[in-house]
C-alpha cells in the first residue's frame, strides 16, 4: 500500500528522531491533563505517528491516483454558484468522515487537538498528491482555528485556567458548522489595483446607529471564495492627514462576513455575490473567485484599525503552510523524475546514471532537505510562540514562570519571523525550478500530459505569487536583516568576527565551510548597510545644514532610503536561506552524525552560490539605480542633482 509518509526517509527523521515533541505535546495537552487526550509523551507520539500514517496513506491512495482527473474536470460555476464535480466531492466526503476538518481544534469543540505541526506535515503529504485539493482543504479547519484564535486574542473566549478547556467562544456556531464539514471559509484581501500594496485597499466597512457593521466593495483572486465565512480586510477610518494613526494600514479593520444563508426550503440566499471563477493555468480543483460586497452584514474582529496585525497573524501561518505545500510539489517532481530516469535507457544505461541527470536529481534531493529544515524550524517556533502566548493569557502562571515564558515567546517569535519569508521564498522558487527540471528529464514525454510532469509545473507556477509574492518575501527578509544590524550593530560585528575565526580555526571541516558562507553573508549585509547609510548621509548633506540631524537620524523611508538594498533583496534572501539551512543542518549533524552527509551535500553547493551572490551584491547595481533615478527625475520634470 502506497504511503507518502512512510516512503519519505527525510520526513520520518524529523517526526521519529529530531523534533522535540515534549514541549509541543505538553502545552497542546495542557501538561497531559486534557480530557480524552494522551496522558504521556509516549502516548502523544504514538497518536501523532498514527495520524501521519493515516494521512500518508490517504494522500497516496485516495488523492494522487485521481490527480489527472481532478485537473481535467476542474470546478463548476453555474448560476452564480461554484461547486465540485463528483470525484472532488467524494474526496472531501472522505476527509470529512476522517474528521480532519477539526484536526487542530480542541476536543471540546469537536476537534482532535493535534499540534499545528501535524497539520503542516499533512499539508506536505496532501500537496504531493494534489496541491489544489490541499489548498481547498486548508480553508476548512484553518478558518475554524482562526475564528477561535481571533476570539481568544480579542477576549471573547473563556478558558478554564486549570485544564485549558474552552468553555465559551464567540464564533462557536460557525466553528461547529465547519467542523461538521457543512461550510468552510477564506481570507479576502486582494482588490483590483491593490494587491501587495494594502494601503490602497478601497473596500469599506460602515457602522449604523445601532452599532451594526456592513461591508461594501470588491475582492478578487480569493482562493476557495465560494466558502461561507470570509475574513475580510476593509477600511473603516478616513485619516485627517499622514500623521494620523489611521493613515494607510492603520485605517484597516478585520471583519468576519457570512456570505450566504441556506434557507429551510433548500435554496440559498446570496449575501455576497460571486462575480466569476477564474480559469487558471493550474490548481484546477481550487476555486479562485471574484466577489462583490454590497452592505454585507459583518462582525468586527478585534478593534477598529487592528486589521493589518490580525491579517499578518493569518498570513504568517499561511506562508509556513505554503512552504510545506511547496515541499509536496518538490517531492512529487523528484519522485516522477527519479522513476522515469531509472527506467529510461539511453546509450547503454538508464539515464539516472548519466552524470548530468544524476547531478540534477542529487541537487533536487539536497534542496528539498534544506527547505524541509527551514519549514520544520519555522513551524515549531511559530506553534510554540502562539501556544505559550495563549497559556500566559488564559492559564495560571507564577510570576517567575511568567518572566521565563515571556523570554521564550520572544525567542520563538524571532526564530519564526527569521525563517518564514525564507521558506516561503525558497520553497516557491524551487517548486517551479524542480517542476521544470522534471519535464526536462522526461524529455519530449514531459511536454505531453501522459506522465503528469507538465501538471506539476502548472500547479507550481502560482507558488511564487500567492500568499505574498517572492519579491515581498525577499523585501521582508532584507528589511529584517538590515533593521537588526542597525538596532544592534555591536552584536552584528561580533558575529562577523566569530564567523571569520571559525572559518580559519574550527576543527570540523564542515563547520569551517559553513563559517565561510557566514562570512560572505556578513560581508554582503555589511555592504548593504554601509551603502544605505552612505546614501542617507549624502542626501542629508545636500539638504540645508539645519536639517542634517533630522534627515540623517530621523524617520527612514524604506521606499527611498533602502533602494540599493531593495535591488539586491532576492540575492540576499537566497544567501540568508543557504546560511540558515547550513546552521540548522549542522545542528542536526551534531546530534545525529548520520546527517553529516546531508549537511555536506548542502554546503558543497551553497558555498559556490554564496560566493556568486555576495559578489553580485557588492559589485553590481549602480548603473541600474542611476538609470531609474534619471527616469524618476525626468517624470517629475526635474534635473538630477
Amino acid at each position: 500500500m502506497a504511503n507518502f509518509f512512510s516512503d519519505n526517509e527525510d520526513l520520518r527523521f524529523y517526526v521519529e528522531r529530531f523534533i522535540d515533541w515534549e514541549p509541543i505535546a505538553r502545552i497542546t495537552e495542557h501538561d497531559f491533563r486534557s480530557e480524552g487526550g494522551p496522558k504521556s509523551l509516549d502516548e502523544a507520539r504514538d497518536l501523532y505517528r498514527e495520524i501521519l500514517d493515516m494521512l500518508g496513506t490517504f494522500a497516496a491512495e485516495e488523492i494522487a491516483p485521481h490527480a489527472a482527473q481532478i485537473d481535467r474536470e476542474g470546478v463548476i460555476f453555474r448560476d452564480g454558484e461554484a461547486s465540485f464535480p463528483p470525484r472532488l466531492v467524494s474526496i472531501f466526503e472522505k476527509i470529512q468522515s476522517m474528521e480532519l476538518h477539526g484536526l487542530c481544534l480542541p476536543r471540546e469543540l469537536g476537534g482532535t487537538n493535534a499540534p499545528a505541526l501535524l497539520y503542516f506535515i499533512g499539508t506536505e503529504l496532501f500537496g504531493r498528491a494534489d496541491v489544489s485539493v490541499m489548498a481547498h482543504h486548508g480553508f476548512h479547519g484553518g478558518t475554524a482555528l482562526a475564528m477561535l484564535m481571533f476570539s481568544m486574542r480579542e477576549g471573547t473566549t473563556e478558558v478554564d485556567p486549570e485544564t485549558g478547556r474552552v468553555t465559551r467562544t464567540r464564533f462557536r456556531a460557525y466553528i461547529d458548522e465547519i467542523t461538521r464539514g457543512a461550510a468552510w471559509g477564506c481570507m479576502d484581501i486582494t482588490e483590483p489595483d491593490a494587491g501587495s500594496d494594502m494601503a490602497r485597499l478601497r473596500t469599506r466597512a460602515e457602522q449604523d446607529a445601532e452599532g451594526n457593521w456592513f461591508v461594501t466593495g470588491q475582492k478578487i483572486f480569493i482562493t476557495s471564495g465560494h466558502g461561507k465565512y470570509h475574513f475580510v480586510i476593509a477600511r473603516t477610518e478616513e485619516p485627517k492627514d499622514e500623521s494620523d494613526p489611521f493613515a494607510g494600514l492603520g485605517g484597516l479593520s478585520m471583519f468576519l462576513v457570512p456570505t450566504y444563508e441556506d434557507l429551510p426550503d433548500g435554496t440559498r440566499r446570496r449575501i455576497v455575490t460571486i462575480d466569476r471563477v477564474e480559469e487558471k493555468l493550474g490548481h484546477h480543483a481550487s476555486v479562485t473567485a471574484a466577489l462583490s460586497f454590497d452592505r454585507a452584514p459583518a462582525h468586527l474582529v478585534g478593534k477598529r484599525g487592528e486589521g493589518f496585525p490580525y491579517m499578518l497573524t493569518m498570513m504568517n501561518n499561511a506562508r509556513i503552510g505554503v512552504g510545506f505545500e511547496t515541499l509536496g510539489l518538490c517531492e512529487a517532481a523528484l519522485a516522477l523524475a527519479r522513476g522515469y530516469a531509472a527506467e529510461r535507457r539511453s546509450m547503454g544505461k538508464s539515464i539516472d546514471r548519466h552524470e548530468m541527470i544524476a547531478d540534477y536529481l542529487d541537487e533536487m534531493q539536497t534542496d528539498i532537505q534544506g527547505i524541509r529544515a527551514l519549514a520544520m524550524h519555522g513551524a515549531v517556533h511559530e506553534e510554540l510562540s502562539q501556544k505559550k502566548s495563549m497559556r500566559l493569557q488564559f492559564g495560571r502562571v507564577a510570576d517567575d514562570d511568567r518572566a521565563r515564558m515571556e523570554r521564550e515567546i520572544a525567542r520563538h517569535k524571532r526564530e519564526a519571523r527569521r525563517v518564514t519569508p525564507l521558506v516561503k521564498y525558497l520553497g516557491a522558487e524551487k517548486a517551479v525550478e524542480m517542476a521544470r527540471r522534471a519535464i526536462q528529464i522526461h524529455g519530449g514525454a514531459g511536454y505531453t500530459k501522459d506522465y503528469g510532469a507538465e501538471k506539476i509545473l502548472r500547479d507550481a507556477t502560482v507558488m511564487p505569487i500567492y500568499e505574498g509574492t517572492s519579491q515581498i518575501q525577499s523585501l521582508m527578509a532584507m528589511k529584517d536583516a538590515l533593521a537588526g544590524i542597525l538596532k544592534r550593530p555591536a552584536a552584528f560585528l561580533r558575529r562577523g568576527a566569530e564567523a571569520r575565526l571559525r572559518s580559519a580555526s574550527a576543527r570540523d571541516p564542515l563547520e569551517r565551510k559553513l563559517a565561510r558562507i557566514q562570512v560572505l553573508s556578513h560581508a554582503a549585509q555589511r555592504h548593504l548597510v554601509v551603502r544605505t547609510a552612505g546614501d542617507k548621509l549624502g542626501g542629508a548633506i545636500r539638504s540645508p545644514a539645519r536639517t542634517w540631524r533630522t534627515n540623517l537620524f530621523g524617520s527612514w523611508d524604506p521606499k527611498r532610503d533602502f533602494s540599493y538594498a531593495m535591488l539586491h533583496a532576492e540575492r540576499l534572501t537566497r544567501l540568508l536561506a543557504d546560511e540558515a539551512i547550513g546552521e540548522l543542518l549542522l545542528d542536526q549533524a551534531t546530534k545525529h552524525p548520520e546527517r553529516r552527509e546531508v549537511l555536506e551535500r548542502h554546503l558543497e553547493r551553497a558555498e559556490v552560490r554564496a560566493q556568486h551572490l555576495a559578489a553580485a551584491i557588492t559589485t553590481t547595481g549602480d548603473r541600474l539605480l542611476v538609470s531609474l533615478a534619471a527616469a524618476a527625475e525626468g517624470a517629475r520634470g526635474e534635473s538630477p542633482p
